[in-house]
């Protein structure tokens, strides 16, 4: 599972000012702020607004969940959930299954009634943090840049396994041929032999294939090979 926002097919492009801004503000951190206590919402949209990072808030998981069914595209950048545990109809914890369906972004959720099994529980669902209220603005700021750096870690790994895969696509059959015995260590006459083509073959298929794949040497060659399966 993946966060939402390296999808290429879902980045915004900045149109105007106003955008510019906004984009600029989504590259530091997104941050969907859900609670529907007004008067929380409002306190932590400004601080967060006010250390340059773009907040979006909801009075419900719900509402979150409605307009995220929209699939509108978004301005690149890391991005975290912030919310409460305790709210009517939908709760943090049953968010926090649902996130984890769609596309595991890291979740931060408070609370002031909850107890430790609830604490416990979104810890072992992969929750970033369980903050209790009132929450001090330095312990908040650095649950979510914990947050955001788990989610920029996730995108740059879905953005290398999304380049890998497009570089093996592109191999033909009997490249992906030659270097599956490259990498594991053959030498270019035996696997001519092993595969019955000319010896110049393998050659320019090891070639061509390497070239695709951006590797210059075997070592690298085996690296790729692990991470893609190749």
């Amino acid at each position: 599972m993946t966060d939402e926002a390296p999808l290429a097919s879902k980045n915004r492009r900045a149109a105007t000012v106003e955008h510019r801004r906004l984009a600029e503000r989504c590259a530091r951190g997104r941050i969907v702020l859900i609670d529907d206590d007004a008067e929380i919402v409002a306190a932590f949209a400004a601080l967060l607004d006010f250390e340059g990072y773009a907040c979006e808030t909801y009075p419900s998981a719900l509402t979150y969940l409605q307009m995220r069914s929209f699939n509108q595209p978004q301005f690149a950048g890391p991005n975290c959930v912030l919310c409460d545990v305790k709210m009517p109809e939908f709760d943090g914890l049953q968010l926090q299954r649902r996130l984890i369906e769609l596309d595991d972004t890291p979740l931060l959720l408070m609370s002031g009634a909850s107890g430790a099994e609830e604490a416990v529980s979104a810890f072992r669902a992969g929750a970033v943090d369980f903050l209790i209220k009132p929450v001090d603005d330095e312990m908040l700021l650095a649950a979510v840049a914990r947050a955001l750096g788990l989610s920029a870690e996730r995108q740059r790994f879905f953005e290398r396994r999304t380049d890998l895969a497009q570089r093996m696509a592109s191999l033909t059959g009997r490249e992906r041929d030659v270097l599956h015995w490259v990498a594991r260590g053959e030498m270019n006459r035996p696997i001519a032999e092993k595969l019955g083509i000319a010896l110049r073959t393998v050659k320019l298929h090891r070639q061509r294939g390497m070239e695709k794949l951006g590797v210059g040497t075997v070592a690298d060659l085996t690296r790729i090979a692990d991470e893609g399966g190749l």
